[in-house]
């Protein structure tokens, strides 16, 4: 995965993917007329066809980041900065510049959004088969095509479309229903796909099954998938590239294989290493003390700080800019060289195993 940088001297997640589907560029999310940021200055491209992993703990801003890419953040809050989708044809869409009409169109269409909890997505009363027809005539498309689509998608999830499409969604298991809106959200065959903790909910064999059934539909349909998570773990088994997110910022950006193996920012390591794994005793399995930060009263200086062990007075006082750790990695931190040679990983190899066959997985 080719990446360049835009101009000389510019950070790491400024710099330009050779193809984007999506560039994002100082996005910020406020409330309280700008005294509390949820999203603060957030730069970054995704790649077409690209899988990118964003991880981090709860309230570190990763839905917030999610909704921003649709312009879909709760009121009262505030999104800013810029946000251009490519399409694969025609000319690049500002989507903060569009009228809700337009906005409604690039929705679903181009830039879909799998929601965490697939059961509150769907309306309880109406089978699936009419959430799947009422999403085709909102956006005028050809309904009879469009439901011969939607058996395709949810034959490729390992679903009986028949079985699934006159059902309620009360009547499907948590895994089919994930499914079920998985198949939703690509009826209209968008470019990108955004999912905020889409397997949360579900247990470890079914969130590895799901896993293994998007990789094989983001190959066959060519879609830019963007894949929120709190478990950095089960994201490695399907990311191209991720991007850690603290404190409403990204703190790293690398390739999946080159953060796994040589992770720099002290907050990645410590969160890999908090991660139970077959690899490493219990006993070194390590919870990160203290708790994030919330969107008010941020501390001073580096944002981690107050957890960090290798915080110095300069971390204590300056933001730290990103740091080339290579050509292909950045971390926000002043002393990521100390921290990949004190804060030791504690596992061998978390990209052995890049998920499981989907086989028949109806329950």
């Amino acid at each position: 995965m080719a990446i360049e940088e835009v101009d000389a001297g510019s950070e790491l997640d400024e710099r330009s993917i050779v193809d984007p589907a999506i560039e994002i560029r100082n996005a910020k999310v406020t409330y309280d007329e700008g005294e509390s940021y949820v999203l603060d200055d957030v730069s970054i491209d995704l790649d077409r066809n690209e899988v990118l992993g964003v991880v981090g703990e709860s309230g570190s801003g990763k839905s917030m980041f999610a909704s921003s890419l649709l312009d879909s953040v709760p009121d009262p809050g505030v999104l800013t900065g810029r946000i251009t989708y490519h399409p694969r044809d025609g000319e690049p869409i500002e989507v903060l510049d569009l009228s809700k009409e337009e906005l409604r169109e690039l929705r679903w269409e181009e830039i879909s959004m799998v929601f965490q909890g697939a059961m509150s997505s769907f309306n309880p009363v109406l089978k699936v088969r009419t959430h799947f027809e009422e999403t085709l005539e909102a956006h005028d498309a050809n309904v009879a095509e469009g439901m011969d689509f939607a058996r395709e998608l949810l034959s490729d999830l390992y679903l009986d479309p028949d079985r699934v499409l006159d059902a309620y969604p009360h009547e499907l298991s948590g895994g089919m229903t994930q499914r079920a809106l998985i198949a939703l959200s690509m009826v209209l065959n968008p470019e990108v796909l955004v999912m905020d903790e889409p397997t949360a909910a579900l247990d470890l064999l079914m969130q590895r099954s799901i896993l293994q059934l998007l990789e094989d539909l983001q190959a066959k349909y060519d879609i830019s998938l963007v894949f929120i998570t709190h478990d950095l773990p089960l994201i490695a088994a399907l990311a191209d590239r991720m991007a850690i997110m603290y404190a409403f910022r990204f703190v790293e950006v690398a390739p999946t294989q080159d953060l796994v193996a040589n992770a720099a920012h002290p907050y990645t390591r410590m969160l890999l290493n908090s991660t139970p794994n077959l690899d490493a005793p219990l006993a070194e399995m390590k919870p990160i003390e203290g708790q994030s930060p919330a969107p008010i009263n941020l501390p001073s200086g580096c944002a981690f700080h107050p957890r960090c062990p290798l915080a110095e007075e300069q971390c204590m006082q300056s933001e730290p800019d990103y740091h080339d750790v290579s050509d292909r990695q950045g971390a926000r931190c002043f002393r990521w060289e100390a921290a990949q040679a004190q804060i030791l990983l504690n596992y061998e190899d978390m990209l052995e195993d890049r998920g499981t066959s989907g086989g028949d997985a109806d329950e």
